[in-house]
């Protein structure tokens, strides 16, 4: 699922291409993407109205949009209104030109004025739209007209993010670092692939439970999510399976310390990377770089026998083995470790070919 990073590079990608753009029609064939309207009221609601910002909260994008006009009746209001969009898995957006070919995935089409269309294309179906009345001093839905829709947790970019209050709000937490910091309610934005990159910067092990984190530990996580985040967004995203942005895809999975490398000797140490399942969710990490405290590896080992992780990492080499050289057919490579090269190369070319695709469709 896109995060932080993705969302905001997908919403600076937009503002270039929609703002000022006034709305004449909107259509969906598929009723459930729509969390607030029938297709209907969803069009009666939107048309005549301008689009005049794009912002991000959490993983959803914000379209601010200008008063319709005075209600006559039809379902408008005269009110001014935010749009949110949840792209879930294999949501994406792209302006085109009307009468542009588009394949059976688009499901919502917003019609402009200019000859235009913003199309949301969503394989899987899971993406989510709502149209909120605004309220003009947060730029988010009127209270009470949104609940449960949008993150309530902390913004990691934002300006009031601070160190000293991110370790304040850690001592109070109970629950392992991965699964908080994947927690909307606590961290808006920060999905798998940044909770995994981050926590490897910082050297913390992703079970580590958060309220035992020391005030250099917390300073040391709050400046890795700060600079992964930022990283990422200036890489224009990770582009890892589905997500690509209105004008291309991003770059940041080339520069990725762990996520999807099980098995890759790690940047700092030259170990594989482990992979373990936390919440239903993959989790890479380095059991050598990110220790888990002692006191704590009883009640981990259930999850850490799967790696043979459990007590402390043994003393190995560092740096990368022959082995563990890239490329199909290296000298001493096993079997298994030739079939899931293969199959991870596969894969990254399958999501590749879907975006080109996607994008071919649309543009």
């Amino acid at each position: 699922m896109p995060e932080l990073p993705e969302v905001e590079t997908i919403a600076r990608d937009l503002r270039g291409l929609v703002i000022g753009a006034r709305i004449v029609g909107a259509r969906s064939d598929w009723p459930r993407t729509l969390r607030s309207h029938d297709p209907e009221a969803f069009a009666r609601a939107l048309v005549g109205r301008e689009i005049v910002g794009v912002g991000r909260r959490g993983k959803q994008l914000l379209v601010w949009l200008g008063p319709a006009g005075d209600a006559d009746g039809d379902g408008a209001s005269p009110d001014p209104a935010v749009l949110t969009v949840h792209l879930k898995m294999t949501g994406q957006l792209f302006v085109v030109e009307a009468g542009t070919p588009q394949d059976r995935h688009v499901h919502v089409v917003l019609a402009f004025a200019d000859g235009r269309e913003l199309r949301f294309r969503d394989m899987r179906k899971f993406g989510r739209m709502g149209l909120y009345r605004r309220d003009l001093a947060t730029g988010l839905p009127v209270e009470g007209e949104a609940a449960g829709v949008l993150a309530r947790g902390a913004e990691p970019l934002a300006g009031d993010f601070t160190a000293r209050r991110f370790a304040e709000t850690l001592a109070r937490r109970r629950g392992r670092l991965k699964t908080l910091l994947m927690n909307q309610d606590f961290l808006a934005g920060v999905g798998n692939i940044y909770a995994d990159e981050a926590l490897w910067r910082a050297r913390l092990h992703p079970l580590r439970d958060a309220h035992t984190l020391g005030a250099q530990d917390a300073r040391r996580l709050h400046k890795a999510l700060r600079d992964v985040l930022a990283e990422a967004v200036e890489r224009r995203g990770s582009s890892v399976d589905d997500y690509t942005a209105p004008q291309g895809d991003g770059s940041m999975q080339e520069h990725l310390a762990v996520y999807q490398r099980a098995g890759e000797p790690c940047e700092r140490c030259g170990r594989p990377i482990k992979r373990i399942v936390v919440g239903g969710r993959s989790t890479h990490f380095c059991s050598w770089c990110q220790r888990l405290p002692a006191e704590q590896r009883a009640a981990a080992g259930k999850l850490l026998r799967s790696t043979g992780d459990v007590g402390q990492p043994r003393a190995t080499r560092r740096g990368t083995r022959w082995t563990e050289l890239s490329g199909e057919g290296v000298l001493g490579r096993a079997t298994d470790e030739e079939a899931r090269a293969r199959r991870i190369a596969a894969n990254r070319q399958a999501a590749s070919t879907r975006r080109a695709a996607a994008r071919g469709g649309v543009t």
